[in-house]
C-alpha cells in the first residue's frame, strides 16, 4: 500500500532479531548474475532447477521501456493499456446504477453500489472457463477524503462518514471482452459491494471469544464491515482472500491510556479518518472489543451472490497485506501472509483437512467453507546461516500459556503479535505481497522498505535509527523443507532494489536490468515470469536517492537469467498494484491506485487535479487497467 501509515513508528518493542541482523552480506545470495551467482553458494542445491518452469529460450519478449514522470500509462511497443472500472462507476446492480459525478456530490447510498476508492488486490474468475468473460474481484483499500467529498473534510458529517465507509471494502463486477476491448457487464447478477457496513461472519478460534463480543453483537460472531483491504489471494476452491491491513488508524482512544494489548497494536488517541466522531463503534474507549474484530483475512465467494463473507480468525490477526495459498502433496491448504508494518512478521497456516472436491450438490467453495477454520498457524524465524524455522502459534506450547497472558487459542490468534514476540520470530521490513511456485516449492516475498520520514534530500533516511534505513526495499525467497507444511526452510535474498549511482551502500541495490525501488506487488504467471510492482510514496518520489527512478512501475523478472525488465509505468504519484490474467494469458488486469496522491495523503478539495488528471482528464480516479498485445499474444512473451 502507499498510505504513509506503514512508515510511522513501529510498536514492536521486543528484543527479537530483525532481518538486518541475520542478513550478513557475505552470506546473501543475489539475483545479479542469475543462476551463475547461485552455483557456488551453499544454497545452490535448494534453488537449482527451480528458476523457471518454462522450456529453453528467453521468457521476456518485449523491449524495456524507460522511466517516466508523465501523467499516463506507458507500455511497450505492440501493447495497449485501457482503463476501465474507475472509482465511482456503477458496478451493475440491476435498477440501481447511479452515474459518476465529477463534482464529488454522489451520496453514500450511491457510493455503496459504485466502484470503491483506491483499487488494490484483484483476481479474475472465469465464467464457464472462458478467457473472454468473467468476474473481477478487487479490494478498495482506503479513501482520500479530499477527493471523495465536495468540500473534503470541512463540515464533517455523518453522511460523509457513511460515504467514506461505502468507498471502502471489496467489489465484484462482471467483465466481458468485446472485440479488442473489455468493459463491465451491467446489469449483472454477480455485481456486489462489500463495505465497512456489510455483515461478516466470524470463523475459527476467535469466533465467540470474549474479546470479540460487543453490546451490538453479544455472541461475538458477526462483524459489521471490512476496511483497509490491501492485497488478495485466490484459493484453489474458487474463493477470494482479502487482507485487512492498517485497521488501527480507524479507531480513536481519546484521553484514555492504552493498555498493553492496545499499545502493541498501535492504537492512538486520534483516528486519521475521524469515523469515531459520527460512528460510535470506532470509539475504542467506549467499545474496546470492536478494535479486535478487524485485522483478519476475509474469505469471499464471488460466484455466489447470496453467500456471507467470513473473517478467518485461525489465520491470525495482523496488519495483513494479503494471503496466498499453496497446496501440499497430500492436498492440504497452506496460507502464507505478511504483515505490512515496520518490524512485524511473516506467517504460515497449514490446514488440518484436505481440500475437498465439489459434490453432493455443493460447489467446491461450499464444500470447503470451513477448511480455513481448522489448522496450525506458524510465524517465521530467519537465521543468519540461511536456514529458518516455522514456530507454531499453539496455545499451551512454549510460552503461549495462561500464565503468560494467553487464555486459549482464541486469545493467541487475537494477540498474534504478542505471541510471535514471545516465540522469538524475526522482525521484518514490511513484508507485503507473496508469490508461490507450486511446482518448485519456492516462495517469494517483497520487503517494500522500512524507512521513516527523514532528511529532505534523502527521503526516508533516519540517522538516529539505522535499522529503519531500508529505503529501497528488496525481495526474499525461501523453500520449506520437504513440502509446504515443512517446519524448517532455507532462505535467501532474491534482489536488492536501488540505484548504483547512489552514494549510500544500502541504496545502491544489485539489480540485473532496469532500476526500481520499493517492490510491493508480485505475481508469478503460468510461464514462470515473476512480475514486480512498485510503491514509492509521493513524499519520496523523484527526489533524494529516488530521483532517477521516476513514477511507480511494473517489471518482469526472468528467473532463468536473472534479468529484470521494465514493462509499464504509471501516472503521477500512483501506486501500481494487483495483477491477474485470463486463463489464456492474453489479457492482464492490474490496478492503478491513488493517481495524484499528495505527500500528506489527503488532497485539497479546492485543487483536486493538482498532481494528476488520470484517467479521464478530470478528478483523479483509481481504476483497473486492461493490458493486451495488439497481435493477441501472451502478455510478456
Amino acid at each position: 500500500m502507499a498510505k504513509d501509515f506503514d512508515t510511522m513508528e513501529d510498536s514492536n518493542c521486543s528484543s527479537n532479531a530483525d532481518i538486518h541482523s541475520v542478513s550478513d552480506p557475505a552470506r546473501r545470495v543475489w539475483l545479479q548474475g542469475g543462476l551463475a551467482a547461485l552455483a557456488g553458494s551453499a544454497l545452490a542445491p535448494l534453488f537449482a532447477g527451480c528458476a523457471t518452469t518454462a522450456g529453453a529460450g528467453p521468457l521476456l519478449g518485449f523491449k524495456a521501456i524507460p522511466v517516466s514522470t508523465a501523467d499516463t500509462i506507458v507500455v511497450p511497443e505492440g501493447y495497449v493499456a485501457t482503463a476501465i472500472a474507475a472509482w465511482g462507476e456503477p458496478i451493475g446492480v440491476a435498477g440501481n446504477m447511479p452515474a459518476w459525478r465529477e463534482d464529488a456530490s454522489a451520496s453514500a447510498a450511491d457510493q455503496a453500489v459504485q466502484m470503491g476508492m483506491h483499487h488494490d488486490g484483484i483476481h479474475f474468475y472465469a465464467l464457464a472457463d472462458s478467457s473472454t468473460r468473467g468476474l473481477l474481484t478487487m479490494n478498495h483499500e482506503y479513501v482520500d477524503d479530499g477527493l471523495l467529498h465536495a468540500g473534503g473534510m470541512a463540515n464533517w458529517t455523518a453522511e460523509k462518514v457513511k460515504k467514506a465507509q461505502a468507498a471502502h471494502g471489496v467489489a465484484v463486477v462482471e467483465v466481458e471482452r468485446k472485440g479488442e476491448g473489455w468493459d463491465l457487464v451491467r446489469p449483472s447478477a454477480y455485481a456486489r459491494r462489500f463495505t465497512a457496513s456489510t455483515p461478516f461472519a466470524l470463523g475459527g478460534p476467535a469466533a465467540g471469544h470474549s474479546m470479540m463480543k460487543t453490546a451490538a453483537d453479544p455472541a461475538g460472531r458477526t462483524v459489521l464491515g471490512t476496511l483497509n483491504n490491501c492485497a488478495s489471494g485466490k484459493t484453489p476452491w474458487g474463493t477470494y482472500l482479502s487482507g485487512e491491513e492498517n485497521f488501527a488508524y480507524y479507531f480513536a482512544l481519546g484521553e484514555a491510556l492504552p493498555d498493553a494489548h492496545q499499545k502493541r497494536w498501535g492504537l492512538r488517541k486520534t483516528a486519521f479518518f475521524r469515523w469515531n466522531e459520527h460512528d460510535e463503534r470506532f470509539d475504542a474507549a467506549k467499545h474496546p472489543n470492536e478494535y479486535n474484530r478487524f485485522g483478519w483475512v476475509v474469505e469471499i465467494d464471488p460466484m455466489d451472490p447470496k453467500s456471507t463473507p467470513v473473517k478467518r480468525t485461525a489465520l491470525g490477526r495482523a496488519a495483513h497485506e494479503g494471503a496466498w495459498i499453496a497446496v501440499t502433496k497430500d492436498g492440504r491448504a497452506v496460507v502464507y501472509s505478511g504483515e505490512d508494518s515496520r518490524f512485524e512478521y511473516i506467517y504460515k497456516f497449514v490446514s488440518r483437512d484436505r481440500i475437498a472436491p465439489a459434490g453432493g450438490g455443493l460447489t467446491q467453495a461450499q464444500a470447503n467453507r470451513e477448511l480455513l477454520d481448522h489448522g496450525t498457524l506458524h510465524v517465521a524465524r530467519f537465521d543468519a546461516d540461511g536456514s529458518g524455522r516455522w514456530l507454531p502459534l499453539v496455545h499451551g506450547q512454549g510460552p503461549l500459556t495462561v500464565a503468560n497472558g494467553f487464555a486459549d487459542q482464541g486469545e493467541v490468534v487475537i494477540k498474534a503479535r504478542q505471541a510471535s514476540d514471545a516465540l522469538g520470530a524475526t522482525k521484518m521490513d514490511r513484508p507485503e505481497w507473496l508469490a508461490i511456485d507450486q511446482q518448485s516449492g519456492e516462495v517469494f516475498c517483497t520487503l517494500t522498505n522500512n524507512s521513516s520520514r527523514g532528511a529532505k534530500d534523502q527521503p526516508g533516511v533516519d540517522a538516529a535509527n539505522p535499522r529503519a534505513n531500508n529505503v529501497m526495499g528488496n525481495i526474499i525467497r525461501w523453500k520449506d523443507d520437504g513440502d509446504f507444511d515443512g517446519v524448517t526452510m532455507r532462505w535467501s535474498h532474491l534482489v536488492l532494489a536501488g540505484d548504483p549511482a547512489n552514494a549510500r551502500p544500502e541504496a545502491k541495490g544489485n539489480i540485473n536490468g532496469d532500476l526500481f525501488a520499493c517492490p510491493d506487488g508480485l505475481m508469478l504467471d503460468a510461464r514462470g515470469v515473476l512480475w514486480i510492482q512498485t510503491d514509492m510514496h509521493a513524499s519520496q518520489m523523484n527526489q533524494g536517492e529516488l530521483v532517477r527512478i521516476g513514477n511507480n512501475q511494473m517489471l518482469a523478472c526472468d528467473r532463468s537469467t536473472g534479468e529484470i525488465r521494465r514493462f509499464l509505468t504509471g501516472p503521477v504519484n500512483c501506486e501500481i498494484t494487483g495483477a491477474t490474467q485470463t486463463p489464456d494469458g492474453a489479457t492482464m488486469f492490474i490496478n492503478i491506485q491513488h493517481p495524484g496522491e499528495t505527500p500528506s495523503d489527503c488532497s485539497d478539495p479546492a485543487e483536486p487535479n493538482k498532481f494528476s488528471k488520470w484517467p479521464h482528464g478530470g478528478r483523479p480516479r483509481s481504476a483497473t487497467v486492461v493490458i493486451r498485445r495488439k497481435d493477441g499474444g501472451v502478455i510478456g512473451a
